[in-house]
């Protein structure tokens, strides 16, 4: 059966059925905590009820956050683009940009449109080593644990620019969390079961399961150790499925505005875009949910108010 492990200032902490469990450990970083699995293994007996803990993210920083870009098919079509013609492909995030579970997700002053993004996180817990292959039989080797992550961008910055660093990297804009769920190895088969949900304000937005992912986990790490290596306490936001703010425009006018000189072209396009009501507004609460449908893989629920600076 999985593990929960909840994290506060100065604390771990091992839920069971709504109760945290202080674990007597040293482990300050996320990879200290994976290492000592026999403190996880005896929590303290008497727990102290969840919804009094301050969460904080569950993974540790310094640590390195890579994201896939456009993994889920239903992301690919919103993006105007062919699932089945997508190529593997990733990005990085700063760590700087993780905050907790409850934490306020704060726009910056010029920033313009605020946009969410559901992912599951996976969470290592042994070295990816240059050259490594990993298969689902092997998974859970590698993969200690999984996290829900909301890969808040700035689509002005993201596209404007073309590059993905800055726009996903302001503080607040990794929020994680609440729990670090650590599966049984042969939970890891349910993976593909897992349902990600997004709502704001209570309006659901984003809805797929795993089964939806164009890349897999096993394939992804394994394209991933071709340039990238990867430790204990690292990682992985595996994409987010469609019903985002930003969607591609219709081809005739993605076909005007490639005539356009491109000042113009994207002063037309951010005017249009600032007119859609889907992206984060200051009060907006968002609301992310992963879990199987049977709850025997359970991430919890993840609750951010929107700020703007």
């Amino acid at each position: 059966m999985s593990v929960g492990v909840l994290r506060t200032e100065g604390r771990w902490w091992v839920e069971r059925d709504g109760l945290a469990h202080a674990v007597d450990t040293a482990a300050r970083t996320t990879a200290e905590l994976l290492a000592d699995r026999e403190a996880l293994a005896h929590p303290a007996p008497d727990g102290v009820p969840v919804a009094d803990l301050a969460l904080l993210s569950p993974v540790t920083t310094p640590c390195r956050v890579v994201c896939q870009m456009v993994n889920y098919r239903s992301h690919a079509k919103d993006s105007g683009l062919n699932p089945d013609g997508v190529p593997i492909t990733f990005f990085r995030k700063a760590s700087g940009s993780v905050c907790g579970p409850y934490d306020r997700v704060v726009k910056p002053p010029h920033v313009r449109l605020l946009d969410h993004e559901i992912e599951l996180g996976l969470v290592l817990g042994a070295p990816l080593p240059i050259g490594a292959t990993v298969t689902d039989a092997d998974l859970p080797a590698y993969v200690a644990g999984l996290v829900i992550a909301d890969d808040v961008s700035a689509r002005d910055v993201q596209l404007s620019k073309s590059q993905f660093y800055e726009s996903k990297s302001y503080p607040t804009f990794t929020p994680l969390g609440p729990r670090l769920v650590l599966p049984e190895p042969e939970e890891f088969a349910r993976l593909v079961d897992l349902r990600l949900r997004l709502s704001v304000n209570q309006v659901l937005r984003q809805d797929r399961t795993v089964a939806d992912m164009i890349t897999r986990p096993a394939a992804a790490l394994t394209a991933l150790a071709r340039f990238q290596e990867m430790a204990p306490g690292d990682v992985l936001l595996t994409g987010t499925p469609g019903g985002t703010a930003l969607k591609a425009p219709p081809k005739p006018v993605e076909l005007l505005g490639s005539l356009l000189p491109p000042a113009l072209k994207w002063r037309i396009f951010f005017a249009r875009q600032a007119r859609v009501p889907a992206y984060l507004r200051h009060g907006d609460v968002v609301t992310a949910r992963i879990a199987t449908g049977d709850g025997t893989i359970d991430l919890g629920c993840q609750q951010t108010p929107v700020e703007y600076a």
